[in-house]
This record gives structure tokens, C-alpha cells and sequence, in this order.
């Protein structure tokens, strides 16, 4: 396995959940056991986590009432699903009447496997899920296949850059989005900069963003103070290392 995927499947309890997961499940294959991985017991997790099992190369997770399949990969950043994607798709779920996505315009930066998409498609919102194009192609698979029949709004997927041509690829006069939804995007990169001007771009009068962060660099604080900087912001929830912002534009 090389450095980088060593280094996700250390990145949270959540990822060790799963190695356990593969683990135990060859211990009952050398037993010669049937049970299914979907009959197992979970173990115990931290509040944001959901109920899921490892089938295949496939997760299983479990939002507003609904199975989501989620295919991801262990060689990308952009194919694993993360600590602060579970803690903001909880947190929509959990908060339905006070956030209220039901018909609003959605757009998810960073979307990655399209799980927080899926979640937010499933609430009723009209979601685009954004990602470099190198990536979308397992991203729309992930996003179409959890929300086909599901979803009062068909999902959109959509190549984003960072910073780059945004008035010209995203003009604000035709794109304007109720909520933009973030997690676990401030990461082992150096677009931070391009990040914050991106999230500027599309947070207009009446746009909140939400960006959900498990704090592990330097970087991570010195992007949060600019964020706050840049909106204004208060803290939705905090569970150790992650918290949930809310900001809206200072115009």
C-alpha cells in the first residue's frame, strides 16, 4: 500500500472502523462462518457517525431513511469519504426543521464520492455536486445511483476548479445557490487561498455556507481565521476536532 493510502486509513476512528471491519470479516471466512457483514453488531462510534457496513468494494450508509451505496477508492483523497462529511450529513439529518432544505438550490464543493450530495438530494434540495474533473466520473455514479426514483430534484454534476475562471465558467448572474455545503476541504493542499475565493464567488446576499472541518494542520486554523474574516460566521456544532460552521457574505 503506498504512503498516501496508509495515511487515509489512519485518518479517523471512522476509517479504523473499517479496517476492523475487513479484519474480522477474514476471521469468520478462516471459521467458515455465514453471518453477513449487514448482520453484524456495529461498534460503538462518536455521535456523527452512521450505521454502516463494508460489502464489496461498496459502503453502506444510512440517512433519512434511505440506504446509500457509496463506491469510493483508496488511492485519492477525492475517493474516500471523511470524517467531517459524516459529521455534516448527520447534522443535516438531524436538523431538518431548522435548516430546511427542502426546494432550496444546493451546491457542494469539493463533493468527492457524492455521499453529502446524496444526503442533501434526499432532503429535498436541488443539489449540483462539484469536484475536479478527474473525479466525477465515480462521483456521478455515486450521486445517480442513490437518488434515481428517490429525489424531487434529478442531481447535477459538474466540474469545479478552484479559483480558476469562476465569473466566466459560474457567472453569478445565472448561478446563485441557497446553501453551499463544504466538508473536509481544507486538506493536504495548497489551493487554500483558491478555496476561500471560490467560496466568496458563490456566497451572494441570501446564500449561507456550510463547511464542516476536522482540524489537523496549521494550515486548518489559519484557513478558519480567514474564513471567519471573510463572513460572517457562527459555530453550528463541535465534536472534538470537527466543527461545523455557518457563514453568509459581509456585503
Amino acid at each position: 500500500m503506498d504512503t498516501l493510502s496508509t495515511h487515509l486509513l489512519g485518518e479517523s476512528h471512522y476509517l479504523k472502523s473499517r479496517e476492523n471491519g475487513a479484519e474480522e470479516e477474514e476471521e469468520d471466512k478462516e471459521e467458515g462462518k455465514d453471518e453477513s457483514a449487514a448482520q453484524k453488531q456495529p461498534k460503538a462510534r462518536p455521535y456523527w457517525a452512521p450505521c454502516f457496513y463494508v460489502r464489496a468494494n461498496k459502503e453502506v450508509y444510512y440517512y433519512v431513511g434511505q440506504e446509500i451505496f457509496i463506491e469510493g477508492v483508496l488511492d485519492c483523497y477525492a475517493g474516500m469519504v471523511w470524517p467531517a462529511a459524516l459529521a455534516l450529513c448527520h447534522y443535516l439529518d438531524t436538523h431538518r426543521e431548522q435548516l430546511s432544505l427542502v426546494d432550496k438550490t444546493v451546491l457542494e464543493i469539493g463533493a468527492g464520492t457524492g455521499l453529502m450530495s446524496v444526503v442533501a438530494a434526499l432532503l429535498g434540495a436541488s443539489v449540483t455536486a462539484t469536484d475536479l474533473p478527474d473525479v466525477l466520473g465515480k462521483l456521478r455514479a455515486n450521486v445517480m445511483r442513490n437518488t434515481r426514483e428517490r429525489c424531487r430534484y434529478t442531481p447535477q454534476v459538474a466540474a469545479l476548479s478552484w479559483g480558476h475562471d469562476l465569473e466566466s465558467t459560474y457567472p453569478t448572474s445565472v448561478y446563485r445557490y441557497d446553501y453551499v455545503l463544504a466538508a473536509d476541504v481544507v486538506y493536504h493542499h495548497d489551493f487554500l487561498d483558491e478555496l476561500l475565493v471560490t467560496m466568496k464567488h458563490f456566497c451572494k446576499p441570501g446564500t449561507t455556507v456550510i463547511w464542516a472541518n476536522k482540524v489537523r494542520l496549521e494550515a486548518d486554523l489559519t484557513f478558519t481565521e480567514n474564513f471567519k474574516k471573510a463572513f460572517h460566521t457562527s459555530l453550528l456544532a463541535e465534536d472534538g476536532e470537527i466543527k461545523i460552521f455557518m457563514a453568509m457574505c459581509r456585503e
